[in-house]
């Protein structure tokens, strides 16, 4: 299911702490990889051949670090629009996952770990694994950190049990059937929705909800799962997700890009959208089937 991964990487120290997060997916059967520096064709003008030249010896480090965890390693140092040129190559490469960094906040601190990672999720059209690097200042200069230690330990998975939250469900049972992982179901009664016209219904909208997240807790058990909780706070989809994320309890997210209720619109504006910017944890988000 996650066999043939994608990995952007511009080379630098932020994407080398990418990198060694993207060793712990062998965990869950990823086994190719293919490494991706794209030169953008509006900075690089004639210097194509000798930048490329230039950034080969790193591009091969990272490679052997990939190769060591068991992984068979491409890389491709394509010219043209970042987005774009990975897209068109996990299309040809039939990746099935999608790595990337990101410094979070604004989705923008430099062209990999901001702009280009917030248009891949824009445009998202296979799963995509956003990996945390958090920058601390250390002897005078900035140190990379990835945060994704035991990425597999407890994953959180919030679902509105929408068409394309029981797809992304389909890739939690595959990641608990490789990891034995821990799990925490989330369905927030969004409080914005309900309050006005339907708090009378909350008993009503819980009792079938618990349900749902029962029927979801065995299959997850069935499939090997160390442990299964279910919540059904009621408040702010945001506000809950993020506040679980920030407990220090989990050690991933795994969402749907997509669906109904509180994940109704595409990425952008989204829950997703600010799950990207703000939770301190990765996330992997798996787009809706089409």
């Amino acid at each position: 299911m996650l066999s043939s991964i994608l990995v952007a990487t511009d080379g630098s120290d932020a994407s080398d702490r990418v990198v060694d997060c993207v060793r712990g997916l062998a965990q869950v059967g990823s086994r190719q990889a293919s490494l991706v520096h794209v030169f953008h064709v509006r900075d690089v003008g004639g210097l194509y051949e000798s930048l490329q030249r230039s950034m080969m010896p790193r591009l091969e480090k990272q490679a052997e670090t990939l190769r060591a965890a068991g992984f068979q390693v491409r890389i491709e140092t394509p010219l043209g629009f970042p987005a774009h040129e990975l897209l068109r190559i996990a299309r040809s490469t039939g990746a099935r996952l999608l790595v990337a960094g990101t410094h979070g906040a604004s989705l923008a601190r430099d062209k990999l770990l901001g702009s280009t990672a917030s248009e891949l999720l824009h445009r998202l059209q296979l799963p995509m694994l956003l990996i945390r690097i958090q920058l601390t200042e250390e002897d005078g200069g900035l140190r990379c950190r990835a945060v994704c230690q035991e990425m597999f330990h407890r994953i959180l998975f919030p679902t509105d049990f929408s068409d394309n939250a029981e797809h992304a469900f389909v890739f939690l049972l595959h990641i608990v059937r490789e990891t034995g992982s821990r799990v925490t179901l989330l369905h927030v009664q969004d409080q914005s929705r309900i309050e006005r016209h339907l708090k009378h219904r909350l008993a009503e909208f819980n009792q079938i909800d618990a349900e749902r997240l029962a029927g979801m807790k065995l299959r997850l058990e069935q499939a090997g799962a160390a442990e299964v909780t279910t919540e059904i706070p009621y408040g702010h989809p945001i506000e809950e997700i993020l506040s679980r994320a920030r407990s220090g309890d989990h050690s991933l997210i795994l969402m749907g890009a997509q669906g109904r209720g509180f994940l109704a619109e595409i990425f952008l504006g989204s829950v997703a959208n600010q799950v990207a910017r703000l939770a301190p944890l990765p996330v992997l988000y798996i787009p809706a089937l089409r």
